[in-house]
Order: C-alpha cells, then structure tokens, then sequence
C-alpha cells in the first residue's frame, strides 16, 4: 500500500521588524554623522568628518573640513576651524571657515570670524571681527 506523502510545510513570513536597517558607510551630504543632543554637555577637542550637530553645550577645540551646526539653544565656546558652519545658537570664539558662515536669527555670535563667504541674517547678535578670505585657507582674524 502506498502511503501519502506530507504536503511540504511551509514556514511562515517573519513579522515586520520595527528595527530600521543599519546605515551604510555612504552617506548623503545632508544627513547628521554625529549630534550633541539637547542637555549634553562636551569639553575637549572634536574632530570630525561630514555634518556634526550641536543642540547642548561644547567648549574647547573643534576641527573638520565638513559642516558644523549650532542649534538653537546651544552653547559652544570653541575655536574651530571647518568647512562650513552654520549657526543659529550662541557661539564664542574664534571661527575659520574654508567654504562659508550662516548665521541665522536667534544666533548670538561674539569673536572673529574668517571665511569665503559670509550670511548674517537680520536678528542676529553678532560682536567681533570678519575677514573674507576667498582662497578657502582662512586664518582668523586678530583684534586690534
């Protein structure tokens, strides 16, 4: 007598996982390699790669070719050196900026500046020094 054969079983579907994917290793321009979140507080040197976030308190030394931005709300006492920064939180020190500033209202910006290109919007607090430097190696700019 021949015996039947089981239907071949069939596993069901994984449940969609709620977990997003891991991130690769390119990313686009626009997307936050690092953040310093709202009640974070930081002291020392950063140096980094991409666009770096502020949104707490930073003080020391910061240092990249790529974009650096100041939150509103964020505190950061640095001399820095970067490709772009864009500020919209308050800032103390000295800045070069090889490709260009942003400051954007409510920003409140004390020291000297060094860069490119320069928009300072109207709202903005801003006591110190610029120097445009368009051959994109800005060396900050010294007060009499």
């Amino acid at each position: 007598m021949a015996q039947p054969t089981p239907a071949p079983a069939t596993t069901p579907a994984p449940p969609a996982s709620n977990v997003s994917p891991l991130p690769s290793a390119t990313r686009p321009p626009s997307e936050l390699n690092a953040l310093l979140g709202k009640g974070s507080q930081f002291e020392g040197k950063l140096i980094f790669e991409g666009t770096v976030r502020i949104d707490g308190k930073f003080a020391g030394e910061i240092l990249s070719t790529d974009t650096l931005i100041i939150c509103e709300g964020a505190e950061v006492k640095a001399n820095l050196t970067v490709g772009a920064l864009v500020c919209l939180g308050d800032y103390s020190g000295d800045a070069k900026a090889a490709k260009s500033i942003e400051l954007k209202a409510p920003a409140k910006v004390r020291g000297n500046l060094t860069t490119a290109s320069i928009v300072i919007e109207r709202g903005v607090f801003f006591d110190g020094n610029c120097k445009m430097d368009t051959n994109g190696n800005a060396t900050p700019a010294k007060k009499p």
